[in-house]
């Protein structure tokens, strides 16, 4: 599959560049980004061209990665499907439900994959952890705690300089990987409250069609010694935590990359696509 990278800033460089350059079956045909001396540099370290007009570079893919801000992630996923393009997205997929739910309808009407990388969702130990919790019964409650503190310590984050993270914080920035890991395992969501925290913490409260509550405590200006991911399950089975973090973003983007050739070949939806990803956008509105 011919890929196109949308984006050039740090996690297109840490992530997606890498990855796609690496892939046994993804040929990495070449990179557009909105500073084009950004994507000349970028395709050069991977051996890649680098495109000034992104409608070319469209016509000359099978499908296209994005790693832009949200909205401008939204309003380039449906221009790409509308050109016949798959499409391997980022998270979130908009900021607002109306521009998610264009996406989902413009891969549906294109007949077009989609996968959106939630990191979790394509890490092998965490996948097949949330595998296997889906697939028992009995929750009773759980508990997801996302902490970070890309705003907070040294302020060495590459990540510190987003327009985007600074202005919807949190709830958008790492919600959306709480939501991946306790919406297949519990279901989904019923009831929402939202409440927040010093700096930009959100605390959720979560009620899911399985009959389980969850909570979830977001937040990107955590001191950097109280930073961390957890999340516990509990329920008549017993008490189970996530495994730690798997090989890193790079591997886990490559496993992407196989989900939407996989999607694209076979024409069955994968978990992750645009119509999970427009559910996650829909719970994240509600809370703010």
């Amino acid at each position: 599959m011919r890929f196109g990278l949308l984006g050039t800033g740090p996690w297109a460089d840490n992530a997606h560049a890498p990855a796609l350059a690496a892939h046994p079956d993804a040929e990495f045909t070449g990179v557009w980004g909105r500073r084009p001396e950004a994507a000349a540099a970028l395709a050069e370290r991977h051996g890649t061209r680098a495109y000034e007009d992104v409608d070319a570079l469209l016509a000359d893919v099978d499908a296209v990665a994005i790693a832009l801000p949200p909205d401008v992630q939204a309003e380039l996923a449906v221009r790409a499907a509308a050109a016949g393009r798959h499409l391997l997205l980022d998270k979130p997929l908009a900021t607002t439900t109306d521009a998610a739910r264009k996406v989902a309808d413009a891969a549906q009407a294109a007949g077009v994959a989609s996968v959106v990388f939630f990191t979790l969702r394509f890490e092998a130990e965490s996948a097949a952890w949330i595998d296997a919790r889906a697939a028992q019964d009995g929750w009773f409650t759980a508990r997801a705690d996302w902490l970070g503190s890309v705003f907070a310590g040294a302020g060495d984050s590459p990540y510190a300089a987003s327009p985007w993270r600074r202005e919807k914080g949190a709830l958008w920035d790492v919600g959306p990987h709480a939501l991946s890991v306790l919406l297949p395992v519990l279901g989904d969501v019923t009831e929402l409250t939202a409440a927040p925290g010093p700096g930009d913490t959100v605390h959720l409260v979560l009620r899911h069609t399985g009959g389980a509550s969850s909570t979830a405590t977001l937040s990107l200006t955590a001191p950097p010694e109280a930073a961390g991911v957890a999340v516990e399950l509990r329920g008549t089975a017993g008490v189970f935590g996530l495994p730690g973090r798997g090989a890193g973003p790079v591997v886990a983007f490559g496993n992407a990359i196989d989900a939407l050739t996989e999607a694209a070949r076979t024409g069955r939806p994968h978990p992750c696509d645009a119509h999970f990803a427009l559910r996650v956008t829909e719970l994240l509105a509600s809370a703010e």
